[in-house]
This record gives C-alpha cells, sequence and structure tokens, in this order.
C-alpha cells in the first residue's frame, strides 16, 4: 500500500497488555470509509503482544518489537513508529483506549475543510473496571476539559489551545487527538526525557506549530486505570514531581524556540483571560 493512498498511520506502543490492545487494533480497523495503517511497537523484549496481534491476521497491521525497552517512557517508544508511518494522518492510541464508530472519517472531513489546522481532537469518554468513585473523578476531570476546550477555541486555532496547554490544565490525553504528519515531523515527535507529561508538551508545541481544532464529539473511549496516573483523586508526590520537571521543561524548550516575549505574552494570556473566563463558566455550572 502506498503513502498516498494511506489516511491514517496509527501508531500504538505497548507492554504486556494483549488482551486491550487487541480490543484497540479491533477498533481501528473496524473504522470506515478511510484507509489506514497500524503500527504497533512493543516495548516489552519478551513480545507480549506478538500473539494479540498474528490473531488479528490483518495485513494493515505491522508488528516491532523495541530491542531497548524504554522502562516506561511511552514517548520514546511512540518515536520508533512514527517515522515509520506512510499516512497523512497520525494518531497515537495508547494500547488500552478504543476508538468510536466513524471517528476517523469525521476527522478526515474537518482535516479536508480546515487545512489551516494540524491537530484535530475532541471530547474523552472515560470507562473501565475502575470504582465507580473513579470513573466519576474521570468524568468530572474530562467535562471541564471539554468546557476549557470550547473556551480555547474562540481565540482561534492556536493561542487558546497552546496558552491552555502551557500554563492552565490539560485539555486532552495522546489518544483524543489526530495530527498531520507534517506536523509531527516539524514538531519532532515526543521529547523522549519527559516520562508523565510527554502529551501535554507534544500537544502543546503542535498546537502552536499548526493550529488545533476541537470537534464537540466523542474522539476517544478512554479505559481508565485505578489509579489514574494523570488525574489522580489524591496525587502521588513522585507523580507530581515528574510533571513539574516535564513542564519546567516544556517551557524552556518553548522561552528558545518562540523568544521570551511571545513566552511571557501567552504566559499572562493564560493567567488573566483564559483563569477569568474558566472562573465564570464555573460560576454558571454552580449556580
Amino acid at each position: 500500500m502506498s503513502g498516498a493512498s494511506i489516511d491514517f498511520s496509527v501508531i500504538i506502543p505497548t507492554f504486556q497488555r494483549p488482551k486491550p490492545l487487541g480490543e484497540a487494533i479491533t477498533s481501528v480497523l473496524g473504522q470506515a470509509g478511510v484507509s489506514m495503517e497500524v503500527i504497533v511497537v512493543d516495548d516489552s523484549p519478551e513480545a507480549s503482544a506478538r500473539d494479540a496481534v498474528e490473531a488479528i491476521g490483518d495485513a494493515r497491521v505491522r508488528y516491532l518489537i523495541n530491542h531497548a525497552p524504554s522502562g516506561g517512557r511511552p514517548s520514546a517508544v511512540r518515536n520508533l513508529g512514527w517515522p515509520l508511518a506512510q499516512g497523512a494522518f497520525i494518531h497515537f492510541l495508547d494500547d488500552d483506549d478504543i476508538v468510536p464508530e466513524g471517528h476517523y472519517a469525521a476527522v478526515k472531513k474537518i482535516f479536508s475543510a480546515r487545512p489551516d489546522v494540524g491537530v484535530v481532537f475532541g471530547r474523552i469518554e472515560p470507562f473501565g473496571d475502575a470504582p465507580e468513585a473513579q470513573l466519576e473523578h474521570e468524568r468530572a476531570f474530562f467535562s471541564d476539559a471539554t468546557r476549557r476546550a470550547q473556551l480555547c477555541r474562540r481565540f482561534g486555532p492556536r493561542w487558546g489551545f497552546t496558552a491552555c496547554m502551557m500554563f492552565r490544565r490539560t485539555l486532552l490525553i495522546t489518544s483524543a487527538a489526530v495530527v498531520r504528519r507534517d506536523c509531527v515531523q516539524q514538531v519532532g515527535g515526543f521529547d523522549p526525557q519527559i516520562r508523565l507529561g510527554e502529551d501535554t508538551a507534544f500537544y502543546a508545541f503542535a498546537m502552536r506549530q499548526s493550529g488545533a481544532w476541537f470537534m464537540d464529539r466523542v474522539a476517544l473511549r478512554f479505559r481508565v486505570s485505578n489509579p489514574s496516573l494523570m488525574h489522580a483523586a489524591v496525587p502521588d508526590p513522585t507523580e507530581e514531581k515528574q510533571l513539574a520537571l516535564a513542564r519546567k521543561r516544556m517551557h524552556g524548550r518553548y522561552r528558545a524556540e518562540r523568544g521570551v516575549l511571545e513566552f511571557l505574552a501567552v504566559r499572562t494570556f493564560a493567567r488573566t483571560v483564559l483563569k477569568c473566563h474558566e472562573a465564570i463558566i464555573r460560576g454558571r455550572i454552580r449556580s
């Protein structure tokens, strides 16, 4: 299959989760009206995902083994997959998430209508076997993320989204967005030095580089773990430290690439305009 005939390249890093991996791949292959390839990168030297991929038996699915395991750095594993992509659009899908029916066709339509944007993302629907309290916590988090995304799009395809990702709470998780391949190339993929929060940094730079579009429909069914790494009700101090280091690294790169003046302007916009509007929205919800 030639690169010109592929719409979506789906990059799935995986580590010892063969059953949900099979479900994730099946949700991709079931997408209608588009062409795709799936690149599974197994971070386990035991090749834990090989049987799951072979059981699917689809030539569109390519299986790779990372012979130098990352030690829990999915950014490094994703970076092994995307340079091999031939599709016009790249979807970084986690191995336990599900792509909703009709999602890729809807995303392709938006990209065709909006050549000025490089990132398309949407609502996130949590599900899974986690306790109901954890599921409710995740639903509340992503409902808030949806409201903030709706706010950010009022300011055009770049500045609101970029400012929020840089200085407010994240709008999305890795699997909730699809990116043009040339945008991924321009950004350089994920920062392999970031262990947690690597998706926030990647999408912040992709949105600044190529602009974004928020689609007001479910873009991802997110399987909730317990506890959640990113949205735990009681944050883990070690994880909080890692996230702080990730944000510091992200800010340093932004200053280096875009200049101090733009960095300060975006930070001021996030801490004044966005913060004020978010407070207004929360007030309306409570009332």
